[in-house]
């Protein structure tokens, strides 16, 4: 299994203020389509992040399906987890969005992908819970660019499961590029349409912050709505 990208900067945070330059995640992007970040965001944000994560009632989460608008489904088999979509609200979230909006910004300027917006919601997956091995998007059907995945899971050991599989695209093997640990702080991003990926049984409550970058497949003056 190849480790994934990494760089001495990845450690380091970015984001408005931030004096550290976004081209190590351009350029793991470009290169390999993915990277794994160790801890992009302050702490201080994370943990405000996860008390309004665990201030929401569980009855304000829904179970997550498969699909978007019409296409939209439930699937039990696939994937079990809860989600509560985010919006600017919460200043915790709305500090969040600012940091993606930056990284947006960033991605447009080095790869010139036309991201138009950011979209994401808390992912909850219980005990015993599990998403199935699966893409974000399908090439020409949608239009998730870039996924991201940020963990809010305070103290994760091994045996609590919940890793992210990320595998090859199709037609390039079946075995995993990375198996990246949902540990605190750590974030995944990759390209959504090329990277088939899962995430395995979960033994504790797993928080997390999963989004997505978009491009807009509007017609004339009518633009595309997120998710």
């Amino acid at each position: 299994m190849n480790p994934p990208p990494s760089t001495a900067a990845e450690a380091r945070e970015f984001g408005p203020g931030g004096g550290d330059s976004l081209d190590p995640i351009a350029a793991a992007l470009r290169e390999h389509g993915y990277i794994v970040l160790p801890s992009p965001l302050p702490p201080a944000l994370l943990g405000a992040l996860l008390r309004h994560f665990k201030s929401i009632d569980r009855e304000r989460f829904r179970r997550a399906g498969i699909g978007r608008d019409e296409d939209h489904q439930l699937n039990r088999f696939v994937r079990t987890d809860e989600i509560f979509w985010l919006d600017k609200s919460n200043p915790a979230v709305s500090a969040y969005l600012g940091w993606a909006e930056t990284l947006r910004l960033g991605l447009n300027r080095r790869l010139f992908l036309g991201l138009f917006d950011y979209e994401c919601h808390y992912a909850y997956y219980d005990r015993g819970t599990y998403y199935k091995k699966h893409l974000d998007a399908f090439k020409g059907g949608t239009n998730r660019v870039v996924s991201t995945v940020l963990y809010l899971t305070p103290n994760w050991q091994p045996q609590d499961g919940g890793e992210l599989v990320i595998y090859p695209p199709e037609g390039s093997g079946e075995e995993p590029l990375v198996r990246v640990a949902p540990r605190f702080g750590q974030m995944a991003i990759f390209l959504s349409e090329e990277f088939p990926h899962e995430v395995l049984t979960v033994h504790r409550p797993r928080y997390s912050v999963t989004g997505w970058f978009r491009v807009n497949n509007s017609l004339g003056e009518n633009i595309d709505p997120a998710r």
